[in-house]
């Protein structure tokens, strides 16, 4: 079978990489353009092309699909050369583009996307972050046949996952595994004409939007199994932190307890090898691991020798 792939960070890149593990034709791979990232700014492509050029396939990055878009040269060759690819399906996956109704219509069998929960619940851009910081207890991996909503397609296959005491980052991995898993099943059992798309319920629907920098700031008057939740959902984006002496910190790891507490939320409360307690605005905060700006994550034995904490002083 003849594959279009469209994807573009590290959770696209392992459902590519396991397409072609299991024998896939992939005539074509459309990615975002190149971008600036590392300290010197230099362009840098994403890791789905980065394993396109490796494996030697074509590679398209337009900027936009619409053909009366903003880009509409970019869009006619993206239409080129999916024609020419005479793909039989197209697998998406965290893509970032809108497929217009032109692409959804050209491959035989339609359009696959590898959505990373439990549809309808968080629909959108950051569905594990969203999941993690809400206190789901379980997530997953549904393959949907895409329309011209957003995540709106009928469900082809679905597969639940215990989120655990998951951070985004181990989290991601596991349902990046799943996902390729998962569409290799669905292209299979499409061929053979055993998929039936299943409409999705009007009930549950969430939406997870885009996580910003900004919600990286902890509001220590937040329930402490909230706080340690963001902690979770943020690592390793953006990066949960908080201030202390006019520093600003990173949080990486860390646990709450039940008590009750009377100093203000954000106050230590103790400092040592075991951890940093925090007063929150309900309960304790045990911070585990910290990360200083330009350091490295330490753990929090490791961290206090280099940064001095005492009871009292107060973060945020």
């Amino acid at each position: 079978m003849r594959i279009v792939f469209a994807g573009t960070p590290e959770f696209a890149r392992v459902a590519l990489a396991t397409l072609d593990a299991a024998g896939f034709d992939i005539a074509l791979v459309l990615t975002q353009p190149d971008r600036p990232a590392g300290r010197g700014m230099k362009l840098q492509p994403s890791p789905v092309k980065a394993l396109a050029l490796e494996r030697g396939w074509p590679v398209a990055q337009p900027r936009s699909l619409r053909l009366d878009g903003k880009y509409p040269d970019d869009a006619a060759a993206a239409r080129a050369a999916l024609e020419a690819a005479g793909a039989d399906a197209m697998v998406v996956a965290a893509y970032g583009l809108i497929l217009p109704q032109w692409v959804l219509d050209l491959p035989r069998l339609g359009c696959l996307n590898i959505h990373a929960s439990l549809l309808p619940r968080w629909r959108g851009a950051a569905p594990i972050h969203r999941a993690i910081e809400a206190g789901d207890a379980t997530t997953g991996v549904t393959i949907m046949q895409m329309d011209a909503g957003l995540d709106t397609g009928g469900m082809l296959l679905a597969e639940a996952l215990d989120i655990g005491d998951d951070s985004t980052a181990r989290l991601h991995d596991r349902l990046a595994a799943l996902g390729g898993r998962l569409v290799v099943q669905a292209l299979r059992d499409a061929e053979a004409g055993r998929l039936r798309p299943v409409p999705q319920p009007a009930e549950g629907v969430t939406y997870a939007a885009k996580v910003e920098k900004a919600e990286a700031r902890i509001d220590w008057a937040q329930d402490g199994g909230a706080i340690v939740r963001r902690i979770r959902a943020f690592d390793p984006f953006p990066g949960a932190s908080t201030e202390l002496d006019g520093e600003v910190l990173k949080l990486w790891a860390a646990s709450a307890r039940a008590a009750a507490v009377e100093e203000r939320p954000g106050t230590v409360l103790a400092a040592g090898p075991a951890g940093i307690e925090v007063a929150a605005g309900g309960g304790v905060v045990t911070l585990t691991e910290l990360q200083r700006a330009g350091g490295r994550r330490l753990g929090a034995a490791d961290f206090l020798r280099g940064f001095d904490v005492k009871p009292g002083q107060v973060f945020g």
